[in-house]
């Protein structure tokens, strides 16, 4: 079943990050280059990236998007027609544009690419994704502020030939699909060439016009409010809406976001989805371990966003404008060897990998099998020389460490599996 009733389509910010979405389970990738989109902050892919990354997810059957959807400029023309003819060959399978000259370009100089209409171009009827089938596109991207209700209504009225993409889960903009004008006040930061610096998640107050430097706090506790800051979407309960609606492609946000969040978004909405396109009854069963596993990301709470009605105070954090995080992220492994000697071999592995975040020995951590999380014990952390280390407390390490546990770990462990560990405080951003 999968990608034939609906596509998962999951961000990457980084090649190593895409090869992670691919074996946790996405349908399709998307990604940016190092130029023209919308997160210019992202590590971002090189054509020699996207083309090893396309070829990497085309051999396990997953498909590969490239954004390109700046609102382009003068000065840009030039350089995109460029990027154009560096992309042809990658083997990529569609763009994402946003800007209509530069999907005319792409349809002069691209005539065998797939394209996608991105969600910065304020999709909101179904008159404009007619015009855009009609145009060529094989896609449009719903702008997060369309009800469930508009956009069944659109399904109904268009060409079934052409897909719907709508963001079930990820960061919620307070500007109208992405038009941010208080990056590029603050900070000279245009989030519409990708360099967006957030400022919706900071902490302001009130001047009043007649008293000049006297700053009003607009307090919700005495941490003060960030006014403009959105709870996240999750759509995790409601698949069978969406399907029922007519979304084809279901699509999550996070391209700046770490191979750790990557995994587990990816792995959850994937069997969710399965779930339910096996059995609706075991979809039901199963919401709450979705819901579970799903907070296991680093999140800033969540809401359904217009889905169901106009967002209210509720969808709203006025006291802080940090992140939940219930776990760390430790590594992927990128090595591993059982250890052989008795009859529980098979439990006992030697990892190898590039250390994330600080752990101890004798500390329990979770290997992401890819249908399950594998308990392990920490018992025993090497360096690259082979001496015999306490702790992990430098990043970036190349670390060798023992992992045993009651399962098979012999069978279950691959390549690139994350490994994480549960925080054990978690105050307001863990």
């Amino acid at each position: 079943m999968k990608g034939e009733v609906v596509e998962l389509l999951i961000p990457a910010g980084s090649l190593e990050v895409l090869k992670v979405a691919v074996d946790y389970g996405a349908d399709a990738v998307y990604i940016g280059g190092q130029h023209f989109g919308l997160r210019a902050k992202a590590h971002n892919f090189s054509i020699e990236d996207m083309r090893e990354g396309a070829k990497y997810a085309h051999e396990r059957g997953v498909k590969v998007y490239v954004t390109i959807n700046i609102f382009a400029h003068n000065y840009d023309i030039e350089g995109i027609k460029t990027y154009f003819e560096e992309i042809k060959d990658t083997g990529i399978d569609a763009i994402i544009v946003s800007d209509p000259g530069i999907f005319s370009l792409a349809r002069k100089m691209l005539p065998n690419m797939e394209i996608h209409i991105s969600t910065q171009a304020n999709n909101t009827n179904y008159l404009t994704y007619q015009y855009w089938h009609e145009m060529g596109a094989k896609r449009v991207v719903a702008a997060r502020e369309l009800s469930m209700a508009e956009l069944a209504e659109i399904r109904e009225k268009c060409d079934p030939e052409l897909e719907i993409e709508a963001f079930i889960h990820g960061a919620m903009c307070i500007s109208y699909s992405g038009r941010c004008l208080l990056s590029a006040y603050f900070t000279g930061r245009d989030a519409n060439h990708g360099a967006c610096t957030h400022p919706c998640r900071w902490k302001f107050s009130v001047v009043e016009e007649e008293r000049p430097g006297e700053y009003l706090p607009v307090e919700e506790d005495e941490r003060g409010t960030y006014i403009f800051n959105s709870k996240d979407l999750c759509m995790i309960e409601y698949i069978p809406e969406l399907i029922k609606a007519g979304v084809y492609s279901f699509k999550i946000e996070g391209r700046m976001k770490t191979a750790l969040y990557v995994a587990a978004v990816t792995r959850t909405y994937r069997k969710a989805i399965d779930d339910y396109l096996k059995s609706p009854e075991l979809y039901k069963q199963n919401i709450e371990s979705y819901k579970d596993e799903i907070s296991a990301c680093t999140f800033r709470q969540f809401t359904t966003g217009f889905y169901f009605g106009k967002p209210d105070h509720e969808t709203q954090i006025y006291d802080s404008n940090t992140y939940i995080k219930n776990y760390t992220y430790i590594g992927m492994i990128e090595d591993f060897e059982v250890i052989s000697g008795d009859d529980d071999s098979k439990n006992v592995i030697k990892v190898e990998f590039s250390q994330k975040n600080k752990f101890l020995l004798g500390d329990e951590v979770e290997v992401m099998a890819y249908d399950r999380n594998l308990i392990c014990m920490v018992s025993a952390i090497e360096d690259e020389k082979g001496n015999a280390m306490e702790s992990a407390p430098h990043p970036k390490q190349k670390l060798f460490v023992t992992l045993t546990s009651d399962e098979d770990l012999q069978s279950l462990v691959k390549r690139k599996m994350i490994i994480r560990q549960k925080c054990d405080d978690n105050p307001d951003n863990g």
